[in-house]
């Protein structure tokens, strides 16, 4: 059985995975004033993680590389498997679309949910998760207003643009799958989640766009009170069409920010011995997408404080609320050769030790730093079903030393309707 840090397992099983990426149009029906779409997609995988012997030397806080025995699973890849429902209507000068998407999985469910630790045994189930129910209204004149539970803008681009979205990337609890992969979550990018949110879009100026939210704010260990929103804001610039444009791309920046308190009945004993009874997380991140002949190329990045690694608010502070900087980013290119695409890819994720810990470095099993390295084939099979191999080496690396290394390989495939 593989052994994985808490955090590990923690981190795959909140894993929730990004809007539909639709090789086609999806299934559109008529119904009075409304259209009615109905898309989705169905995806399994052979994986074989070869992970490292347990030890002392191996034991990282928060590392996303497997300890134990080798395993093989057949499962779902980074993303789960969905059925979308939208529709969407003019009425009374406004566009309005609703959307609710649930996601299920191939594989078992245990009791911690469709995002926990898998349960491969005898007469277990899936199950469903359900992180798409938004509704929105607007007009290409002033924007779009949405209200619901939907992906975040903060790190959004990130996933959408990160190539082994259409296969598996670093496994994440292997042995006992749950939905879905990493990927390159903590391994790249802070994953964007979704979350309930009030959200305003402005219309498209010669490429230029942006987004504002006000999103509910999440708790992280010993902070659990809020008296403001968490904040998400974003701006892109798109130009060309890579379907007929030699040369076209985009680039972005995004912002989360959020304030959290301490409001547990041992929060005035926990001032006494200096801990901070409040504090306030801020990240920003970035990228660039080139696309030119059958060549895509994607720089990303991310930096902030407060905000943690792998998940918004994970491992953010130390024991008495210091707050930790975390960074990192990936650099990507694929190239399409036909029906073919290949693909290169490394990432990494660093999270710095608070000030209050840095006498402790060198017996400090917390994370450092998260890295690998993918090389991806695609093939589109029909416009519906993508063949997918892929070869990933992954490893953590803890400020005193210790480290693992994870060695997967994925082969599989995924049908979009």
């Amino acid at each position: 059985m593989k052994k994985r840090t808490k955090l590990a397992i923690a981190a795959s099983a909140a894993i929730l995975m990004v809007p539909m990426t639709r090789a086609v149009a999806g299934i559109e029906v008529n119904a009075g004033d409304w259209k009615i779409d109905f898309s989705g997609n169905v995806n399994a995988f052979y994986v074989g993680s070869q992970c490292d012997n347990p030890a002392a030397n191996t034991t990282v806080t928060g590392g996303l590389a497997c300890t134990g025995d080798h395993s093989a699973a057949v499962r779902n890849g980074l993303l789960p498997a969905a059925l979308v429902f939208s529709a969407t209507s003019r009425q009374a000068d406004f566009d309005i679309d609703v959307t609710v998407g649930l996601y299920p999985g191939i594989n078992s469910s245990a009791a911690a949910g469709v995002n926990g630790a898998g349960q491969p045994s005898a007469l277990a189930s899936p199950g469903i998760d359900a992180r798409q129910v938004f509704f929105t209204f607007g007009d290409a004149s002033w924007g779009t207003v949405k209200m619901g539970r939907d992906i975040g803008i903060f790190g959004k681009d990130a996933i959408l643009d990160d190539m082994t979205l259409l296969g598996v990337g670093s496994a994440g609890a292997n042995s006992a799958p749950s939905n879905t992969s990493l990927g390159r979550i903590g391994i790249g990018y802070i994953y964007t989640d979704w979350e309930p949110q009030i959200t305003y879009t402005t219309p498209t100026f010669n490429g230029f766009s942006g987004s504002i939210g006000l999103f509910q704010p999440l708790d992280t260990t010993g902070y659990n009170s809020h008296n403001s929103p968490q904040i998400q804001v974003g701006g892109s610039f798109v130009w060309g069409d890579p379907k007929s444009d030699a040369l076209s791309g985009k680039v972005w920046i995004d912002v989360v920010n959020q304030k959290l308190k301490d409001n547990s009945a041992a929060a005035a004993q926990d001032a006494l011995i200096g801990k901070a009874t409040s504090f306030t997380g801020t990240e920003v991140d970035g990228g660039v997408k080139i696309d030119v002949a059958g060549f895509e190329g994607v720089l990303y990045g991310y930096t902030g404080k407060g905000v943690g690694t792998t998940g918004l608010f994970i491992l953010a502070t130390s024991a008495l609320g210091d707050t930790r900087k975390s960074d990192g980013g990936y650099v990507q290119g694929t190239y399409k050769l036909g029906k073919l695409k290949l693909g290169l890819s490394y990432g990494l994720s660093e999270l710095k030790l608070a000030d209050d810990e840095r006498p402790t470095q060198n017996v400090n099993n917390l994370l450092k730093r998260n890295s690998s390295g993918v090389l991806g084939l695609y093939y589109s099979l029909t416009k519906s079903i993508t063949l997918v191999g892929e070869y990933i080496d992954t490893k953590a690396e803890a400020w005193n030393g210790n480290s693992a290394t994870e060695k997967d390989y994925a082969i599989g495939g995924i049908l979009f309707f």
